[in-house]
């Protein structure tokens, strides 16, 4: 059910409510973490309502998108229909991501950059909603 490119909600935590996209998977577990988990990126903060109306400054504005990584239990994701071409997210995540501090805001920079084109381009419109 989960694999790589597959978008789940998350139903606990603190970031319960938002949308993931699933990164890679690790059905089995490891040393540090013995149950099945998978890593994920999802957006903390999602894009505001733009209209026709506003300029292009306040449009830059508006469509910033906050995200977030995560080891997540699979117990705690709930599997959509949806999925979401990872064509650059593979290369920015890995299980070393997490064991640095640095790392992981390097990472994060390029998720945003790269969610902010992915949504300014019009693509997977579903992801970038607010569930109600």
């Amino acid at each position: 059910v989960y694999k790589p490119g597959k978008v789940a909600i998350i139903l606990q935590g603190r970031q319960a409510g938002k949308k993931v996209v699933i990164i890679k998977q690790v059905d089995d577990g490891t040393k540090e973490r013995q149950y099945p988990h998978a890593i994920v990126a999802g957006i903390e903060r999602y894009p505001r309502k733009v209209t026709k109306r506003m300029g292009a400054k306040r449009l830059a504005r508006r469509s910033k998108v906050k995200p977030f990584i995560k080891v997540v239990n699979y117990s705690h994701l709930f599997p959509t229909r949806y999925s979401v071409e990872l064509d650059g997210l593979k290369g920015i995540l890995s299980s070393e991501t997490f064991k640095e501090p640095s790392q992981r805001e390097d990472s994060k920079k390029q998720l945003k950059k790269l969610l902010e084109e992915r949504y300014t381009g019009g693509k997977n419109k579903w992801f970038f909603q607010p569930l109600r």
